[in-house]
C-alpha cells in the first residue's frame, strides 16, 4: 500500500495543532491559577533573540495551512498575526484546525511533484511536493511546535512529552 503526501501532512498537522491547542489551554490555567497576564505569556521566549510564543504559534499554524494549500494547489487563507493573548492564540490553532478539515486525500493527488515555490525577502526556494513536506513543511512545523512547548515549559506550565504527543492512537 502506497502512501500518500496527504497521509503523512494533514493528519500530522492536525495531531499536532490538537496538541498545542491542549498545551495552550494549560497555560492558559497556569496563567490564571499563578495570575500572570496572558499578554505576558504570549510575549514569552526562550531568549531574547528568539521569536515570543505569539509567533511560534502563528508559525506553526501558517506553516500548516500554507503547506495543506500549495499541495492542494488552493490558496490559503491570510491572518493578520495580531494574537496577543493565549485565547487567541488558541482561536488561531481552532481555525487552522477547521482549514485543514477543508483539504481532502484527493487534492493532494500527484502532489509529490508539483512544483513549490516559496519566496522570501532574501531568497526563493524551489521543491517538488515531495521535498517540500519532507525538507521545510515537517521541519519548520515541528519547530516551532516545540518551541512553543519549551517557551511554556520554561516559563512554569507543567507540560511533559504525553501533552506534546498527545494521542498518538
Amino acid at each position: 500500500m502506497a502512501v500518500s503526501l496527504y497521509d503523512v501532512t494533514v493528519p500530522a498537522f492536525t495531531l499536532g495543532l490538537n496538541n498545542l491547542g491542549a498545551i495552550l489551554d494549560k497555560a492558559a490555567r497556569h496563567a490564571e491559577a499563578k495570575k500572570v497576564d496572558p499578554k505576558v505569556m504570549a510575549q514569552a521566549r526562550l531568549i531574547l533573540d528568539m521569536l515570543p510564543l505569539s509567533s511560534q504559534v502563528q508559525i506553526a499554524c501558517d506553516t500548516a495551512k500554507g503547506a495543506a494549500a500549495r499541495l492542494a494547489g488552493v490558496t490559503a487563507p491570510k491572518h493578520e498575526d495580531n494574537e496577543s493573548t493565549l485565547a487567541e492564540l488558541s482561536a488561531r490553532v481552532t481555525w487552522t484546525l477547521d482549514f485543514l478539515k477543508t483539504i481532502g486525500p484527493k487534492q493532494l493527488e500527484g502532489a509529490q511533484t508539483r512544483e513549490i515555490v516559496l519566496q522570501f525577502p532574501q531568497m526563493t526556494m524551489k521543491f517538488n511536493g515531495l521535498d517540500y513536506v519532507t525538507k521545510f513543511a515537517l521541519p519548520n512545523f515541528y519547530f516551532h511546535l516545540t518551541t512553543a512547548y519549551a517557551v511554556l515549559r520554561k516559563n512554569g506550565v507543567e507540560l511533559g512529552k504525553r501533552d506534546f504527543l498527545g494521542q498518538i492512537q
